[in-house]
Order: structure tokens, then sequence, then C-alpha cells
């Protein structure tokens, strides 16, 4: 009898300790060290630069490193499951130009703190409040990308899984495959495939849209245009513009600076008053400068006041898309107010505002156009008066 009761209550202490060897196996993956936690059945995921990662599905809570990532998940609607944020969610700025920020900036504000912006993240400080899961973002080739091994590195010093991607753009077909890639991802891991589809639907219908707007006008025909003043990492001047600025692109109107690139590019004034444009678009986020930016060259400056443009009053604000990485449902919106402008007979349906709203709506929730531009004196969508 007291060797059935050894061998009974050893038999019971073993399989006690088979069970927490077997749950504390659970909830620790050794695949690039990362830590699974709860939120469902681990599985794995390939990420934007190729990594295999093993990730809680369906997690409960995340955290977003780099320039553009919380926007991101604004837009696959899954804003409620961050948990800590970057230290630009956290500022009091006199004028907010993101969308998603003004419509959830207080909701992030009051978030603990994961790191300084752009990806500088504290690793010690996002092992403090415990997420689930680390998504990580960056434009490539810029000084705010992000790559493989910066993620390797994140995930060896907080042991918790990260995702991470490129951002992309809507500039050309190689940066599209990568944010649309990256929305996917994301996606995937948030267990709102259909969301991200519908997203990336959205924005092909709508550039598909203008398209059939404007795809047929002749050459000849074809408005020349400028954007000055273009908002990259803060305010700039007139000279400040997008060779490739995709509402042009999309709306077809000739860039009178198109050849110098893809991206951002400052150009001489003096070529700006050789080009002469047609019709000059002026980002208002110049208005943060000193005079008035953009605005107040064309006003003050003899060379520039005497362009056609800003003599016969073809001047107009749109509103800036480039801050904290590019806002895409301002791109889209800004394309919708440049189409009216130059091509009036081919938007008769459209008010552009409203269209501003319905965009705005679909990728944030919320419409924030009126919020937006009262902070750039309503002169977004506008004549601009010189």
């Amino acid at each position: 009898m007291t060797s059935d009761r050894y061998t009974r209550s050893l038999t019971a202490a073993l399989l006690t300790a088979l069970i927490v060897l077997m749950l504390a196996a659970g909830c620790t993956g050794t695949e690039q060290g990362t830590t699974v936690t709860q939120g469902g059945q681990a599985a794995p995921v390939t990420d934007g630069f190729g990594r295999t990662v093993t990730v809680p599905s369906s997690p409960e809570s995340v955290v977003c490193s780099g320039s553009g990532c919380l926007r991101y998940l604004v837009y696959m609607q899954a804003q409620d499951l961050v948990i800590g944020v970057d230290d630009i969610e956290k500022r009091d700025s006199a004028i907010e130009g993101r969308p998603y920020g003004l419509a959830y900036g207080s909701q992030f504000k009051d978030l603990p703190l994961i790191g300084e912006f752009r990806g500088k993240d504290d690793p010690e400080k996002i092992i403090a409040i415990n997420p689930q899961l680390i998504f990580k973002t960056g434009s490539t080739g810029t000084a705010y990308g992000t790559s493989a091994a910066e993620a390797d590195k994140l995930q060896e010093k907080t042991g918790i899984p990260v995702v991470a991607f490129p951002y992309g753009s809507l500039r050309n077909d190689a940066e599209k495959a990568e944010m649309y890639g990256g929305l996917r991802t994301m996606g995937q891991v948030l267990g709102k495939q259909d969301r991200a589809e519908e997203v990336i639907a959205y924005i092909e219908d709508t550039m598909a849209d203008l398209e059939r707007r404007t795809g047929d006008i002749p050459e000849a025909e074809q408005k020349r245009v400028y954007v000055g003043g273009v908002s990259m990492a803060g305010a700039h001047g007139i000279i400040s513009t997008e060779p490739a600025y995709p509402p042009f692109l999309w709306v077809h109107a000739k860039n009178v600076a198109t050849g110098l690139g893809t991206a951002h590019a400052d150009v001489a004034k003096e070529a700006l008053v050789d080009w002469d444009p047609e019709y000059i678009f002026v980002d208002v986020g110049t208005l943060q400068m000193d005079g008035d930016g953009a605005v107040g060259e064309l006003k003050n400056d003899a060379a520039l006041s005497g362009l056609s443009a800003a003599k016969e009053g073809r001047v107009y604000g749109v509103l800036p898309y480039n801050y904290y990485n590019t806002n895409y449902e301002t791109v889209l919106a800004d394309a919708y107010f440049v189409g009216k402008t130059l091509y009036p007979d081919r938007f008769t349906d459209v008010d552009p505002i409203k269209k501003a709203d319905e965009i705005y709506t679909f990728f944030i929730g919320k419409p924030v156009f009126g919020d937006l531009n009262s902070q750039y004196r309503n002169l977004g969508f506008a004549e601009i008066p010189l």
C-alpha cells in the first residue's frame, strides 16, 4: 500500500512538472529569440525584409516604431491595440498636419513613451510596457529608413517579435509594391487581411477614377504646373518641390520640374522664372515659416511676382502631406482639388472638400478636412490672394 501511494505521488509530481514545462514552452519561441505571449497560438510570418518572425495570432497589444508606422495601424482600424508611442505623438504642436493625429491624438498622447520619433527606440521602455508585438517601418533610401538588421537588433534586445517593412510610396511601381506589401503584412499579423485589401483597392480605384477623367487629355492641352513650398522634414519655401508630385501625375498635368528625380528637390528660382508655369500650387505647410514662406516670396520677390500665374491669379493652396512620412489620404484628396482646378469640366460632379472628407473618413474614420485646413488659414483648396 505504501509503495502504491508512493508511486501515485511520484507520478502526480512528474505530471505536474511536465505540465509546467509544456506551458512554459508554449509561451516562448526560440526562433529569432521571439517571445510569444497571450493573444492566441503562435504563427510564423514573413515580414517586408524577408525575415521569418513568430507572432501571436490576433495580438491584443502592439507598439509602432518609425515614421508612418502608427498611421498604417490606423488605416487597419487597429489603433485601439496601441499601448505605447514615440515622442512625436506626445508633443503639443501649434499645427498638427497628420490627419490620424487630429483624429486620435488625444488617445495616443496619454500612452507610455517607447522612445524618440523616427524609430529611435528605447528597448527598456518597450520591455516595461510589454507589448506582444512591435511593428517597425521607415522610408527606404532615407535617413529614417529601417532594415532587417535594425529589426533583429530590437527583437534581440526586447525579446518581443518585431515585424518590419519598408513604408513605400505611390510615386512609382516599385515603391507602391513596398507600400502594399507593408499594408498586407500588417493586415496578416493583425488578422485584418480584408481591411488591408480594402485599403489597397480604394487607392487603386481612386487613381483609376482620376485616370478615367483625365487620361484622354491631349498632350497639347495638358496644363503646365509647379508645386512649391513642399513640406519635407519641416516647412520650406518656394524652391522646395516634388518632380514626381503624384497629384500632377494622376491628372495628367505637366510638372515643369519633371526630370529632377522622383523624390524631393530644390530648384533654382531662376529656373522657376524661366519655366513660368501656367498654374502654381503651394503646399500651405509653408505658412509656418517666417514671412509666410512661399506665399510671402510670391508676393514680395520681384522676379517671382512677375510669374504669369502670380500676376493672373492662378496660385492655389494644397494641403501638406509630408508630415512624419506620407499621409496618403491627403495625397488623394489633393489630387481631386488639382484636377478640379485644372480641368473643371472633367470634375463637374466633384466637390473637392466633400471628396476630401469622404477620403479621410475611409482611411482614418473621421472627416477632418475642416480641422486640418483651419490650421493653415483655410488656404488649402483655395486660390491664394497675392
